[in-house]
């Protein structure tokens, strides 16, 4: 197993309008952001005042269209195809994936509670 495997790696924060909700969190707890393309529109990295990254947030439109509004929280695995069998044949739901994002692939689960996450693994 890599060091991160089984630990809370990313969260990205899906919505209708995450400009507003950008601004939002800017006002709030004091973040920054810097814009990454989505072909047509933009998504957002959060930075906070130290520089770190903090979340992602994000339209819910291309590959987010089907996302309800919620904080989606992504579970690093070493093997996305088992995780996705496992989740599968413990009573959860795949709802979205795997596909590639960058260098990994993820994709979007639900469990058997009905809460959502999401599974990455990096190639």
């Amino acid at each position: 197993m890599r060091p991160e495997d089984g630990k809370l790696v990313w969260q990205d924060l899906t919505v209708p309008d995450a400009d507003r909700i950008r601004s939002f969190y800017e006002a709030v707890v004091g973040w920054t952001h810097r814009p990454e393309d989505m072909g047509g529109y933009e998504d957002y990295h959060m930075i906070a005042p130290d520089g770190s990254p903090v979340t992602g947030i994000c339209h819910a439109r291309g590959v987010n269209a089907d996302l309800p509004p919620q904080w989606l929280l992504y579970f690093q695995v070493a093997d996305m195809d088992a995780a996705l069998e496992a989740c599968k044949s413990s009573g959860g739901d795949v709802i979205a994936g795997p596909r590639m994002m960058g260098d990994a692939r993820f994709a979007v689960i639900r469990d058997p509670a009905g809460a959502v996450c999401a599974l990455w693994q990096p190639e």
